[in-house]
């Protein structure tokens, strides 16, 4: 029994899918229409058996009616023919009372046993005059029993009749099954055998602009295998968008690193024919080295930050979002000395915690700051405020866990035109008005990557009165334990 599994399961694993969907709806179809006319054939046979016996049962009691009294005889011995009334003759329960005559039909120790009353009324299948006959033995009276037969050649016959007509109406059920399963395997599976077609062609152009044609109607009434099909187009068009945006970094990356790159090897060079240079000229080729390492440095930095996000979860710990703010504050007061940071934190976010990574979180609040004070005016403020709203309470996170948390960083520089403000997130983009300060262009976008790896959102916007507002908003609970890298 193992080996004919083995068997099946190597003929399954070795055929296609189609064919395996073929040979499966048809033979359930086949099995359906075998069983219908084996059903069929039973009830034929049962129902002409059935109407025989009737007509025995009838003979008997006729018989009965019209010889009460009689002895043991051949009452009628005419049933060779067709047309013929049934056989019929009285059989005693004691041989020695049999009649001189010989009987016509068979009398067998059950006969006796019925005369006697010790069985019950049978029927039989006996064979005379070179013709099968069916017979009725029932009880008679006075220790007596009534035989009666008739011909079932035939029921045989009609029986074999529908025993051929049922077999050739099976055998076409079998092979219009193997017809449907066929169609139904090519119909049923078009739109994969279209899936299957598109992804080999992507495979082979890898190109993800391809899209599989869907029939038309509701997306509520698709079937299965076509919102397959819209699924792994929905795949492809991310797939689409993954590739652009990865091949839009590298061209923007290299760009960004063909200026540094280019004053590293001119200061090089430069400096590699130190003794032709003064002093001065040497300290100002080695100070621009140097300028010109630490901003690549970041630069590839920054962009191995970016590419972090599909890393694995970090260990998280309970995090107090005022002192990470506190410490990116004073940070930034050092970097930026020609710029007032003015700190506020509301009631109820002093103890307010965060499951995420402190030196992440710390990255994306620095990230801001420099981008604010970047663009304001000397002596203008930058306006960092933290607050909380929500329903407040000590969860299992800690104080404030309960509630949603709010963090601002307004400037008062020229703002964010509004064409854009969908793109200031985006990687290595830079407004006009920001082409000429220094940066690369992937501190925002880093900032938003990190901010959403804590299950917070990063918004950008207009500040009354002027100057750009950025809003850090952190949802009443932590991220998720299988989120993104934080």
């Amino acid at each position: 029994m193992s080996g004919v599994r083995r068997l099946g399961a190597r003929w399954r694993r070795r055929r296609p899918l189609r064919t395996r969907l073929a040979v499966a709806a048809s033979a359930a179809v086949a099995l359906v229409a075998v069983g219908v006319c084996a059903a069929a054939f039973f009830v034929i046979r049962y129902e002409l058996l059935h109407q025989l016996d009737l007509s025995l049962t009838q003979s008997a009691t006729r018989v009965i009616q019209e010889n009460r009294g009689e002895g043991p005889q051949t009452v009628a011995g005419e049933c060779r023919y067709l047309s013929a009334p049934a056989c019929a003759q009285i059989v005693p329960a004691d041989p020695a009372a049999d009649p001189d005559a010989a009987y016509l039909l068979p009398v067998a120790t059950p006969v006796r046993e019925v005369a006697a009353g010790e069985r019950a009324p049978y029927y039989s299948n006996v064979s005379r005059f070179g013709q099968p006959l069916r017979m009725l033995t029932t009880p008679f009276g006075d220790g007596r029993a009534l035989q009666v037969a008739l011909r079932a050649d035939p029921v045989e016959k009609g029986v074999r009749q529908a025993a051929v007509l049922l077999a050739a109406v099976g055998g076409a059920g079998v092979l219009l099954a193997g017809l449907l399963g066929y169609a139904v395997s090519r119909t049923g599976l078009a739109p994969v055998a279209r899936l299957t077609s598109t992804a080999e062609r992507i495979a082979a152009t890898r190109d993800p602009r391809h899209r599989i044609a869907l029939p038309p109607g509701p997306p509520g009434r698709q079937d299965e295998v076509t919102r397959l099909a819209a699924s792994f187009n929905t795949m492809l068009g991310e797939l689409e968008q993954s590739v652009s945006s990865q091949r839009r970094l590298v061209a923007d990356a290299s760009h960004e690193l063909r200026t540094p790159l280019t004053a590293l090897r001119t200061n090089a060079e430069l400096l590699a024919r130190g003794d032709r240079l003064t002093p001065a000229q040497r300290e100002r080729a080695s100070g621009a080295l140097g300028r010109g390492i630490r901003e690549v440095t970041g630069l590839v930095n920054d962009l191995i930050e970016l590419a972090r996000d599909e890393e694995p979860l970090p260990l998280l710990e309970d995090v107090r979002i005022a002192e990470v703010v506190e410490h990116a504050v004073a940070v930034a007061r050092t970097h930026w000395p020609q710029t007032p940071f003015l700190l506020e934190v509301g009631a109820g976010a002093a103890e307010a915690v965060r499951p995420g990574v402190p030196a992440r979180l710390a990255r994306l609040l620095t990230n801001l700051l420099d981008n604010a004070a970047k663009f304001s005016p000397p002596g203008t403020p930058v306006e960092v405020a933290l607050s909380a709203y929500g329903s407040g309470g000590t969860g299992a996170g800690g104080p404030g866990s309960g509630t949603g948390l709010e963090l601002t960083v307004r400037d008062h520089g020229p703002g964010i035109p509004a064409e854009d403000l969908p793109y200031v997130f985006d990687r290595f983009y830079r407004a006009e008005a920001a082409r000429a300060l220094p940066g690369s262009g992937l501190g925002l976008a880093m900032a938003r990557q990190i901010a959403r790896a804590h299950g917070a959102e990063l918004t950008a916007g207009a500040a009354p009165g002027g100057g750009a507002l950025f809003t850090l908003t952190f949802g009443a609970q932590g991220p998720p334990g299988g989120s993104h890298s934080a």
